[in-house]
């Protein structure tokens, strides 16, 4: 269980990630470009989450 607490962000932006490439080569290209933006937004946010919480300690 402390394995997915602490590699959720990074599995979930590798799922995005393929997901982003699916779309792509399936031929929705801008689907692809948008959700290729996915993974950074997600391991940026889980970043800051875990500043804060370690800010509230």
């Amino acid at each position: 269980m402390k394995f997915l607490e602490k590699y959720y962000p990074i599995i979930l932006a590798f799922l995005s990630f393929l997901y982003s490439i699916f779309l792509w080569f399936s031929g929705d290209e801008l689907e692809g470009i948008y959700v290729g933006l996915w993974p950074v937004t997600i391991l940026a946010f889980s970043v800051a989450l875990r500043q804060r919480r370690r800010d509230a300690k």
